[in-house]
This record gives C-alpha cells, sequence and structure tokens, in this order.
C-alpha cells in the first residue's frame, strides 16, 4: 500500500528542486519578463505560492484561496519555499488529510508543476541558463 503523505511530501520536494532550480540566481529584472498577453514570472511564482497555500487549506479543512499581489522577486521566492515547508510540515506531522491525497495532487500539486515548467520556458527564452 502507497503512503499517501510520504508521496505527496515526495512531489513537494520534486516542486522545491525543480522550482528551486528555475528560480536560483534569475535576478529580479526576470520578474517582470514577458509580453502583456501573458503571465509574468512573477505573477506565476505567487501564483506558486498561492497554489501550496491552497494545498494546506485543503490538507487542513480550512479552504482559503487567496489572489496573491506579486512580491518583489526576492521575496517571493522567500515565499515560494516558505509556503512549500508549511505544506511539507502539515504532511509530516502525521495530522489527517481533510481531502484525497489524490485531490491535492492532481489540484495545488499539479498546477504548481505546469507553472514551474512555464517560469523554467520562461527563463530560457529570457536567455538565462537554469
Amino acid at each position: 500500500m502507497i503512503d499517501s503523505n510520504a508521496f505527496l511530501r515526495h512531489t513537494l520536494a520534486t516542486i522545491a528542486y525543480r522550482g528551486g532550480k528555475t528560480v536560483r540566481d534569475a535576478g529580479p529584472d526576470f520578474a517582470s519578463y514577458g509580453s502583456p498577453a501573458s503571465r509574468t514570472p512573477a505573477k506565476i511564482l505567487a501564483h506558486i505560492g498561492d497554489l501550496m497555500d491552497w494545498g494546506l487549506s485543503m490538507a487542513d479543512g480550512s479552504r482559503k484561496w487567496n489572489d496573491s499581489t506579486p512580491l518583489p522577486w526576492d521575496k517571493e521566492c522567500e515565499r515560494f519555499h516558505a509556503a512549500l515547508q508549511k505544506f511539507d510540515d502539515y504532511l509530516a506531522s502525521g495530522k489527517p488529510l481533510q481531502v484525497p491525497a489524490e485531490k491535492l495532487f492532481q489540484g495545488p500539486i499539479a498546477d504548481a508543476l505546469t507553472h514551474i515548467g512555464q517560469l523554467a520556458i520562461l527563463r530560457r527564452m529570457a536567455g538565462g541558463p537554469i
């Protein structure tokens, strides 16, 4: 039998690793890269932070969504890692999930992975190697 919390924690570690590589040393100018028709990297990263907060709120049963205004790039990067840590801390706590693990994976976790891919593409388009 699969330990759902361990699997979810592993996926959060994947987000931390892949997302961390994508934003590391990107520089503050990367935050506003893109066209007016698309989300900037700062907005995408803020959304990922919101997704991690949402995942935690689903897990603990509080069910809160927030649509954050992006912080300065370095602060948004810190928020990304802090939100991941809070979500992981809950999963590691042994407290029961208030939603099925599948909903957490299919919702905020899968969405975050998609957006990390977007950031990686934008980073490369902006001329920044990862």
